[in-house]
């Protein structure tokens, strides 16, 4: 009978799974996603178009309606940078046969396209009214 070994931590091979074949574990999806560069300059341009907006909101002067077309034009083209990367995240989760994932993000991509769709709609009726 012989001792194992200590497994030496700056081995480059990758510990076998339950099944026996060697790789990465997969990714259960249990706890907080992981923070790319896209999601964080996505999300610091919706709080920051919809921080605006509601600036612009309370604003009572005669430059209003142009301050509000500004922002609901701004806060579409973030909606329309999600719904891009909601449809991206679909051909991606697809491809890796993942089909929860991806119909998920199609809800979501076309959810936030609609919103685009609305906040164009708007950044045109004030565009109009100024």
């Amino acid at each position: 009978m012989t001792a194992r070994r200590p497994v030496n931590p700056r081995s480059q091979v990758s510990p076998r799974r339950p099944d026996g074949v060697r790789g990465p574990r997969p990714r259960t999806g249990i706890g907080l996603p992981r923070i790319t560069p896209t999601r964080f300059f996505l999300t610091v341009a919706l709080v920051g178009s919809a921080a605006y907006l509601a600036w612009a909101v309370t604003t009572r002067d005669p430059s209003q309606s142009p301050m509000l077309a500004a922002g609901a034009a701004v806060l579409g083209l973030v909606f329309s940078a999600i719904a891009l990367a909601g449809a991206i995240e679909v051909v991606r989760a697809a491809r890796r046969g993942e089909g929860g994932r991806s119909f998920a993000a199609a809800i979501l991509g076309g959810v936030a396209g609609m919103i685009a769709f609305g906040c164009f709609a708007a950044a045109m009726v004030f565009a109009f009214l100024s």
